[in-house]
């Protein structure tokens, strides 16, 4: 017979396991995604600095489109497969194998611009992420309920995107790369929120911690090169 006494033990017991469970989660993202950003900090700085990789990438475009690919692929197998998303060592290989790539893309872009305008880029970035995912920690509005807004609004910033590109203006640059950046920095929000759990609507299982550090991954991503745009436009 379990007293009333016991089922509260019990269920503060299963409280405490499941928050412990949960610190362990958060920080095995960002650990992983700390080695991430590493690694593209990493290739980031041998095509600004080292001269012979900048000209070899620049006269061998096939490893921009072997990049590209691989990238696409690793992405699609790490979003659309469980079994290869959970499964330890394979997942971490395609996680590695995708950051790679997409820092050999990051590395590529980044060379076109001068070094002022990376590391303002780098530097407004990291402030606006560490502020955002303080906000998002400490926040009462759940964001986690915004997520098909949010991908409403995503395909619209890509279709705005296309035709941005086609009737190339200096003034449809800064509006895509402005709405961009705010977009992506609610992603980042949203993407955090996910994964903290707790009294959020939705959130990640711990099993997902791959799937977690590769969304907040894309979300710094794609918000530093809108920052970057905006930067390098500003300097023009």
């Amino acid at each position: 017979m379990y007293s009333e006494d016991d089922e509260l033990v019990g269920d503060q017991f299963s409280a405490f396991s499941e928050k412990n469970v949960r610190l362990g989660f958060i920080r095995k993202v960002y650990g992983i995604l700390l080695c991430q950003l590493v690694v593209t900090m990493l290739v980031m700085v041998m095509f600004m600095y080292i001269e012979p990789v900048k000209e070899y990438s620049m006269n061998n475009p096939w490893i921009w489109y072997t990049a590209l690919a691989v990238t696409f692929v690793t992405l699609i197998v790490l979003v659309c497969c469980d079994s290869v998303r959970r499964k330890t060592p394979l997942n971490l290989i395609f996680l590695g194998l995708f950051t790679f790539c997409e820092s050999i893309l990051l590395g590529a872009i980044t060379s076109h611009y001068d070094e002022v305008s990376v590391l303002l880029a780098v530097g407004i970035t990291a402030g606006v992420c560490l502020a955002l995912t303080l906000f998002a920690f400490q926040t009462k509005f759940d964001f986690t309920m915004c997520g098909g807004l949010l991908f409403v609004f995503l395909v619209v910033l890509i279709i705005f995107g296309i035709f941005a590109a086609i009737f190339h203006t200096k003034v449809l640059s800064v509006v895509y790369a402005s709405l961009g950046a705010l977009l992506f920095s609610f992603y980042l929000v949203f993407d955090t929120q996910l994964m903290l759990g707790g009294k959020h609507k939705y959130s990640l299982s711990p099993e997902e911690y791959i799937f977690a550090a590769l969304n907040l991954y894309l979300d710094i991503i794609n918000l530093f090169l809108m920052i970057l745009s905006l930067v390098g436009e500003a300097r023009n």
